[in-house]
């Protein structure tokens, strides 16, 4: 269970620190139906001036903002406990404590877990609070294009971990993020710390361990020499605490969008 001490070391180049920046090219393109999830759309007619406006607010998103990410992989200890005696993950070499049965579910096998954390950063921060105040309909628009912009880009970056992943002899399971399901928002604290993600992308975490900017993500996948076990699949919304009060549920959606496959 998890890195015991007699394991080989990770390869070097997934111990590394990497750095995810779009070149102008190459930037993530924004789902436009994954930002009509956002939205709250179920198949509603679209206007053509509102369709119109859609794809003016994602062009104009993607053209002036460059997501910026980095990412780096650390050897899994699942042997220890807790302050309340129950079984934790920890990650060799930073301070990142993950509680919950979810995340120790999906990492206790793995003998690496690939940090990550992504932002759009600071401008689409104004951008989102200007327009706050001068069009609801614009700024719903530019929110829901900024969350599908940042999931791109770490749809980008998890493409990459699992090509270099597979390169050196890992399997991945899901992407997992705090809060899913038990794992607690409060681990953003120490992920960001972790990977220097305040120096490197200007990324922090507010005293209610939200991420600032709030279009950012943190989240983790485990690496497993050979195959990665079926039972660290991405989990599902009977074990989410959030369950019961969720507004993506209410649309008949969900918050993780396209499962990875």
């Amino acid at each position: 269970m998890g890195t015991q001490a007699g394991n080989p070391p990770l390869p070097h180049g997934l111990a590394e620190l990497h750095r995810y920046m779009s070149a102008d090219a190459l930037r993530p393109h924004i789902d436009r139906a994954e930002m009509l999830r956002y939205l709250g759309y179920n198949g509603q007619e679209l206007e053509v001036a509102l369709a119109a406006r859609i794809e003016r607010v994602a062009a104009e998103l993607e053209r002036t903002v460059t997501p910026r990410g980095i990412w780096q992989v650390f050897p899994v200890d699942a042997q220890g406990t807790n302050a309340a005696g129950e079984p934790c993950i920890r990650l060799a070499g930073t301070t990142v404590e993950l509680d919950g049965r979810d995340i120790f579910r999906h990492l206790k096998d793995a003998q690496g877990c690939a940090l990550l954390a992504a932002t759009l950063g600071m401008e689409s921060e104004r951008r989102l609070r200007t327009q706050g105040g001068q069009s609801p309909l614009d700024a719903a628009l530019l929110d829901a294009a900024c969350s599908a912009y940042i999931e791109a880009a770490v749809d980008a970056m998890d493409s990459e971990i699992e090509q270099l992943a597979a390169t050196a002899g890992f399997a991945r399971n899901s992407r997992f993020s705090c809060g899913y399901g038990d794992c607690p928002l409060e681990a953003q604290d120490a992920i960001v710390t972790s990977l220097n993600a305040g120096r490197l992308i200007g990324l922090t975490v507010t005293p209610n361990h939200l991420l600032l900017p709030s279009k950012s993500v943190t989240a983790m996948i485990g690496l497993f020499a050979g195959k990665a076990p079926t039972t660290s699949d991405r989990p599902t919304c009977a074990v989410c605490r959030l369950a019961g009060n969720c507004s993506f549920r209410t649309r008949g959606t969900t918050c993780y969008g396209r499962p990875h496959t």
